[in-house]
């Protein structure tokens, strides 16, 4: 039986690949689960325009974000937070703390974009990776400076 799949399903295929399995797994595993549909006429062409709507919508996505990424060339966000003895921070700087400071410069990064492993808990300048796109990756610097006492 063929059958096209509607999600990803381990050990057999992704979304939008038809694959043949056997009659009694598609019939009572993937039909009913709604993890696949028959793989009529019908429904390969509508599979194959929806594969093609989501290569051009992929192409424009990348796109955008090669754009951001050359605006994020040169670009830098500036913290300055208290610290103790040898520059520890007390507290820390999140992605979430980059991505607001982004959009007061009018940049609507979604803080999980920023591939930030740990918070920052150190005084000094930091490249920060930003995954705009799958296949686009940038880097932020990022500079902590320590707040003046009185």
């Amino acid at each position: 039986m063929e059958v096209i799949l509607k999600e990803d399903v381990t050990k057999l295929g992704s979304r939008g690949d038809v694959v043949k399995v056997a009659d009694g797994f598609g019939r009572n595993y993937l039909l009913p689960r709604k993890l696949a549909i028959e793989a009529s006429a019908g429904n390969k062409k509508v599979i194959k325009q929806m594969k093609a709507a989501a290569v051009r919508r992929s192409a424009k996505e990348k796109a955008q974000a090669e754009e951001l990424s050359k605006q994020f060339d040169g670009l830098s966000v500036s913290f300055t937070r208290r610290s103790g003895e040898h520059d520890q921070l007390f507290g820390s700087v999140t992605s979430g703390d980059i991505a607001e400071s982004l959009s007061k410069k009018g940049f609507d990064i979604d803080r999980r974009k920023i591939q930030l492993h740990e918070p920052l808990k150190t005084l000094g300048e930091f490249s920060v990776p930003v995954k705009l796109h799958k296949d686009v990756t940038t880097h932020l610097k990022v500079v902590i400076e320590k707040e003046a006492t009185e």
